[in-house]
């Protein structure tokens, strides 16, 4: 995980500009660089580095002797850049997994590059030879991008928004900030100026896609295929594990969140299981955070005294979520309420690790309930085609939600985040499955993926049939969920006649409770104007919901009530 920031075409002095770099300080707190482009007087590069592999060679942009025009500042693991190395002859300069960026580049051009990097991604490349700049973004989103281009060619990209907002231009640069999409690249044209013209914006890769790069996996093919019921079990779990060992990659010490819930349970059981087979010679440290009681405290107990993780719980209270609140958003760079939510208690742990242990790279389990249909409204699809068609607008849009959330929160602490649901490969091989075998059975959701691992001991049973509980309320009681609890203060900090005017002085989704008024006050306070970074709020589907939380579906309190 590392901040990237790069400019090309800046009408204003660099070192002036170089200021906006450092708003992303947070993403590598390792070392710093900032570097001119030869040439071009008025492009450069930026980098903050949070050293996980290479820690002598891995400073950026990465140049290499072999191809000198060429300049790359990415974030983001490649775990299959061995064995591409191996398929192509590579010869790496360094031990930098990003490095392969550049020998894929040269040898097929920047289509070829995208769709074989096996990994988490967002770069920008430039070959000054050829005077292009490419800007790529992995299928999911999961390394953040964002880009501003005005119609003069000034071009600005940081990992992050807010180190764009304040650039110093000729002409106004409004609201054109924007997030780079995933699963595409862009190639642009680089003027003799230093300024860019976009010649083409290109999507690589789509969730339901198998990738390129199965060739080059540590799984070649699949034992067996079809479709019935025990074939698909090992299938998933074949590709799970898979998807957990190659992010073992790292130089850094590992550990998972554990919320006690199905998906960060079976990635820290699978994960534990997977370091003592390679000797990794210290234990994994797992992570809770809660309310006393909570259910998510006491069932992440369960968990890590099952697996026999090092288990680290951090308790919330009231006071210490409230005033997060504002940092949180500011970190995020959205309004949408039950991401805020969420993120709350992901941030204070997150900080947790970052001053209390040596953990950088943080295991989660982020993308199972939008790949798996884990969320309870699943259970009201008209059909398990509608489900199916849910699931992959969920996945498309994860990186202006969940994917966003546990992005930002962790880094903002400096800390790395690896997902292995979101394992290309993974996901590619769950959404081929027939619709029917998708959806929740029995009154439980993701029951397939629970089936898989019914028989494998990996978890206690209550805790792999544990009903779906947010994060967000399941770190408060069940009294009184999280939600209610910061309903309840903000209800005193918004003045109803301000709700009543919120559609006048926001009428791009507009506030429709004082909750979501608080947050958006915030949001536009630190990005005013840029209210379009989130289309729509996050909301549940096939039921008339007025607010995120799962504790108000029927559903839900029918189950706990029981």
């Amino acid at each position: 995980m590392c901040g990237i920031w790069a400019l090309f075409g800046s009408d204003e002095c660099l070192s002036v500009q170089c200021l906006s770099a450092m708003k992303i300080a947070h993403r590598g707190p390792d070392a710093f660089r900032f570097e001119n482009v030869n040439g071009f007087t008025n492009c450069c590069f930026g980098f903050h580095r949070l050293a996980v592999v290479d820690q002598l060679y891995g400073m950026q942009p990465i140049r290499v002797k072999k191809f000198p025009y060429l300049w790359l500042c990415y974030n983001g693991e490649i775990y299959n850049f061995k064995q591409l190395q191996k398929q192509f002859g590579f010869d790496y300069q360094t031990l930098v997994d990003g490095e392969v960026i550049l020998h894929l580049y040269n040898r097929g051009g920047i289509e070829q590059t995208a769709s074989m990097l096996d990994g988490v991604f967002a770069f920008i490349l430039l070959d000054t030879a050829n005077r292009k700049v490419f800007l790529a973004r992995d299928t999911y989103g999961v390394r953040p991008l964002f880009k501003v281009l005005t119609d003069d060619g000034f071009l600005g990209v940081c990992s992050e928004a807010k180190g764009l907002i304040n650039l110093k231009h000729s002409t106004s640069l409004c609201s054109k900030v924007e997030p780079f999409l995933p699963g595409h690249y862009e190639v642009l044209d680089l003027k003799p100026s230093g300024k860019v013209a976009s010649v083409e914006l290109v999507k690589f890769h789509s969730c339901k896609d198998e990738p390129l790069h199965v060739a080059c996996d540590t799984v070649e093919a699949l034992p067996s295929a079809g479709f019935d019921l025990e074939t698909v079990k090992s299938n998933i779990r074949i590709l799970f594990e898979n998807a957990v060992r190659k992010r073992l990659m790292a130089h850094r010490r590992i550990g998972c969140l554990l919320s006690g819930g199905l998906d960060s349970s079976l990635v820290a059981a699978v994960l534990l299981k997977l370091m003592k087979e390679i000797n990794i010679n210290y234990p994994l440290q797992t992570f809770a955070i809660g309310m006393e009681n909570s259910p998510d405290l006491l069932a992440a107990r369960k968990v890590a005294a099952h697996i026999g993780s090092e288990h680290h719980e951090v308790i919330l209270n009231t006071e210490e979520g409230i005033q997060a609140i504002e940092e949180v958003i500011f970190s995020l760079e959205t309004y949408d309420i039950t991401t805020i939510r969420a993120s709350i208690g992901m941030y204070l742990v997150s900080k947790y690790i970052r001053k209390k242990t040596d953990s950088v790279v943080i295991f989660s389990g982020e993308g199972s309930d939008e790949l798996t249909q884990g969320y309870i409204y699943f259970h009201k699809a008209p059909s398990p085609e509608e489900a199916a068609e849910e699931s992959e607008r969920l996945l498309k849009e994860l990186y202006l939600f969940d994917v966003l959330r546990a992005d930002r929160t962790t880094a903002a602490h400096g800390l790395e985040l690896r997902v292995p649901f979101l394992d290309h490969r993974f996901t590619s091989y769950y959404l081929s499955l027939p619709a029917e075998l998708r959806i929740p059975k029995n009154g439980i959701e993701k029951y397939l993926l629970r089936l898989s691992f019914e028989d494998c001991n990996l978890l206690p049973k209550e805790i792999l049939w544990r009903p779906k509980e947010a994060f967000s309320d399941g770190i408060a009681s069940v009294k009184k969920s999280w939600f209610s609890i910061l309903q309840d203060y903000i209800d005193q900090q918004v003045d109803d006649l301000l709700l009543e005017k919120a559609e006048e002085k926001y009428p791009f989704n507009p506030p429709k409770t004082k909750e979501s008024y608080y947050y958006r006050q915030i949001f536009e306070k630190h990005y005013s104007g840029r209210s379009s970074w989130l289309p729509h709020y996050w909301m549940p589907r096939w039921v008339k919901a007025t607010d995120p939380s799962a504790r108000t579906l029927k559903h839900y309190k029918s189950a706990t009530q029981e």
